[in-house]
């Protein structure tokens, strides 16, 4: 699994006029099981995004296509882990989960 982790580069009024077209990128990976879970950091200085179980090239040829990270209003720190233990809700997510 991956959680993405962003870190605004640029004013929040340059990241809000990417909002749109970022939260339709969120959507399709919602859409196609990839993304778990997503939100902006508080304060508003970034967000998470967090992956299921997928091979990281395909989470970083993913974020070739984040209107945020393309337009460069945003970073991405990608930090890969292998969960031990999760709810069954998110059991699912994890392979052999």
């Amino acid at each position: 699994m991956f959680l993405l982790l962003s870190r605004y580069v640029k004013p929040l009024d340059e990241v809000d006029r990417w909002l749109p077209e970022h939260r339709a990128f969120l959507d399709r990976h919602y859409a196609a099981g990839h993304f778990i879970v997503s939100g902006p950091v508080e304060p508003r200085t970034g967000g998470v995004i967090v992956v299921a179980d997928m091979d990281r090239a395909a989470v970083e040829a993913m974020l070739e296509e984040d209107p945020f990270a393309r337009e460069g209003v945003s970073e991405y720190e990608i930090v890969e882990f292998r969960p031990t233990k999760s709810s069954p809700a998110v059991g699912a997510f994890v392979r052999g989960g």
